[in-house]
């Protein structure tokens, strides 16, 4: 299992915004397992801690040609060669202290970021790392540029450039992210880049203050303007280096990414379909809120709170008193008269709808399985009800005792068979699957 990262040791960078032209100072520590990328703005009093995710990205129209984050009015601009730097380098947890409003340009690409970053030295944290598996297509268009990802057990991009100036003409890169950043991967190094014509208007919009010949390569029709390429292929790769920042946004995932021509406006507005494409994956199944792994053969009320996302009225496990991870579990659900259910279902007579006692038995199922060390963090995403039987009704006052026994449980995938009983009276019995996502 791959755990999470952070760095040993801090680091600290300095310089000039490339959009604001103000200076900047970032000081970047170690921090806890689920972290995440959090940055802080020392430099305004009560500033909110501003979590690198879904939620804080702000709007590319409001804010172009970059990527930002920000809460209550307060911002972080151009974070993406930084983000770029800490995907490439897999770091998961960092608190970011800046002094100012934009991470420093330095030279326009994350070369800075990433050698200082592997002079600190990376550390291995005991949490597993938390990937946003792609299970279907997600694609998103603007004019003629286009974003598409696919399902693929890997992070691989294909990109596709073209540019109707002869220097920048048309480029290609394919790639997988599977392992630590290569030293052949020079990616990393490639510099931001302008047209000579974009100048005039990009200095109109206020863009563009702390942009200068070193560490921007602006590109006329006669050539690069008193600077050189790094490599041939310099323009492609940081337009992949750019997209790369822009998705770690979304956090660790799994997925095939084919871009056409897409910049931070597109990127962004993905990462706003990622964020409604992980809220749906989320909003049902049984999730594991937290990497909690119970080391006893009971799992108490508030351990299972740790486990599962439900609350009352929808958690339907009291007690698991008896926990043979991965293989078998029994939880207990005591049904009172006070259950929300009982007053329009027969409230003449009431009885526990069976749907619920199917619900009850899947929260014991996903118990059992995201107990296990390898499943800790993933979701048990309720797939299938087979060989359904009710066998008698379930009322207030009894005791639900609920059985789970393992069928085939593998790395994606779970089938567990259950039985509920009342009085040593089988009620219900089941067979149940599962997909267990890394969430």
């Amino acid at each position: 299992m791959e755990n999470q990262r952070t760095i040993k040791s801090k680091v600290f960078f300095e310089g000039i915004g490339l959009h604001t032209g103000k200076n900047s100072k970032v000081e970047v520590l170690a921090a806890a397992p689920n972290t995440g990328i959090v940055f802080i703005r020392k430099d305004v009093a009560s500033a909110p801690a501003i979590k690198a995710d879904f939620y804080s990205v702000l709007d590319p129209e409001k804010f172009p040609r970059r990527t930002s984050v920000g809460h209550d009015g307060v911002y972080v601009h151009t974070i993406e060669h930084f983000m770029a730097a800490l995907h490439l380098l897999k770091i998961d947890n960092l608190q970011v202290n800046i002094w100012g409003e934009e991470i420093p340009g330095l030279d326009g690409s994350a070369k800075l970021f990433v050698d200082k970053i592997r002079e600190a030295g990376i550390a291995e944290l005991e949490a597993p790392k938390q990937y946003l598996v792609i299970k279907e297509p997600i694609f998103i268009e603007e004019g003629s540029s286009s974003i598409a990802i696919f399902p693929y057990p890997k992070l691989r991009i294909s990109y596709a450039l073209k540019y109707n100036n002869p220097l920048i003409g048309a480029g290609f890169i394919d790639l997988e992210l599977c392992g630590d950043l290569k030293p052949e991967e020079d990616f990393y190094q490639a510099r931001t880049f302008c047209l000579e014509q974009e100048v005039r208007s990009l200095m109109d919009m206020g863009l563009g203050k702390g942009a200068n010949y070193e560490n921007t390569l602006v590109v006329s029709k006669d050539g690069i303007l008193k600077n050189k390429l790094r490599f041939s292929d310099e323009f492609v790769k940081h337009k992949v280096l750019d997209l790369i920042g822009d998705l770690y946004v979304a956090g660790p995932f799994r997925g095939y990414v084919i871009a056409i021509r897409s910049g931070h406006s597109l990127n962004v507005k993905l990462l706003q379909k990622l964020r409604r494409y992980k809220e749906r994956l989320t909003t049902s199944g049984v999730e594991s809120t937290t990497s909690f792994v119970p080391t006893t053969g009971e799992v108490s009320a508030a351990e299972i709170l740790r486990i599962l996302p439900h609350r009352y009225p929808f958690l339907l496990v009291d007690k698991i008193v008896e926990l043979d991870k991965g293989k078998r579990a029994v939880g207990i659900k005591n049904v009172t008269f006070n259950e929300q259910f009982f007053q329009g279902h027969f409230p003449g007579r009431p009885v526990m709808p069976g749907v619920l006692i199917i619900e009850a038995m899947a929260q014991v199922g996903g118990v059992m399985m995201l107990a296990c060390e390898e499943h800790s963090g993933k979701m048990a995403f309720f797939m299938a009800a087979n060989e359904v039987k009710f066998r008698n009704n379930v009322i207030p006052g009894d005791q639900l005792v609920i059985e789970v026994v393992a069928g085939k449980i593998k790395s994606k995938t779970g089938v567990v068979y259950t039985k509920a009983f009342v009085d040593n009276k089988l009620v219900a019995e089941a067979e149940l699957m599962f997909a267990l996502v890394t969430s």
